[in-house]
């Protein structure tokens, strides 16, 4: 049986987490990392712990659905205190010190990193670099849709999106992106991906990519409908993880994309 802790356990994905395990037959939950209090029942035996090391020591493998800080201080065990447990993380909203502490500590332990755990974004990534690149005329645009909650805009969905996109145009997304338009702007630029944020009510997740020309214009959707599709997504991902080398791992990777 795996043995599997949680950061970000008190959050809308980490309570499903917690659902889930309960009723997995590979897998179950061992230990829950809190900043404050646990509300939601856990199983007898659980960990609950704010104490990153403890964590790590009582799981075979982190699954990670919470806050930029709290990834943070769980990477910064991993590499600078010998932490040696695989992670499945799905953070999104990190600064460039936290990007580079995902990648020191995928030199130590197998690290999966994914804006989102789904298989229908995992494909969506595919088709949006073989759209990008074949119809590399074609002006590309991305809106993201979520609940009025979210704290991060764009997502980090989208902007995986758009570097796929962009990097099947050969362009730097940093150079080229465009997240908010207003006033006298001027005309489009030929190579700038724009990155639309969209927020309100209960929505879990929205993401379309659309490809405009003149005469012509595609769009790909997804529409996630149910958080269980990233809890469950991570799970699976959790199992793959525990078998793998030290390196930084996607989704595609674990899906065999």
């Amino acid at each position: 049986m795996l043995n599997i802790g949680i950061v970000g356990s008190t959050g809308r994905v980490g309570s499903l987490l917690i659902d889930d395990l309960e009723n997995d037959l590979e897998a179950k939950l061992s230990a829950c990392h809190v900043f404050d209090q646990l509300k939601k029942s856990v199983p007898d035996g659980t960990v609950v712990t704010n104490d990153m090391k403890i964590l790590l020591d009582s799981s075979d493998v982190i699954i990670d659905f919470s806050a930029p800080a709290a990834t943070e201080a769980l990477l910064t065990e991993v590499v600078e205190n010998g932490g040696n447990k695989p992670l499945v993380i799905a953070t999104t909203g990190f600064n460039k010190h936290q990007q580079n502490l995902l990648i020191e500590a995928s030199k130590k332990v197998p690290v999966l990193y994914a804006t989102n755990m789904s298989l229908g974004v995992a494909v969506l990534n595919k088709l949006v670099s073989l759209a990008s690149k074949a119809l590399k005329d074609f002006d590309c645009e991305v809106v993201e849709q979520h609940h009025r909650y979210k704290v991060d805009a764009p997502s980090g969905t989208a902007l995986t999106l758009a570097e796929h996109a962009a990097r099947a145009r050969d362009l730097d997304l940093d150079a080229v992106r465009v997240s908010g338009r207003d006033g006298q702007i001027g005309a489009r630029t030929k190579d700038e991906i724009g990155v639309m944020s969209l927020r309100g009510g209960d929505i879990v997740g929205r993401h379309t990519v659309g490809l405009y020309n003149d005469g012509e214009f595609i769009e790909l959707h997804h529409t996630a409908t149910s958080r269980n599709t990233f809890s469950k997504g991570a799970i699976k991902a959790a199992k793959w993880l525990v078998n793998q080398e030290a390196g930084l791992y996607s989704i595609n990777d674990c899906l065999g994309l």
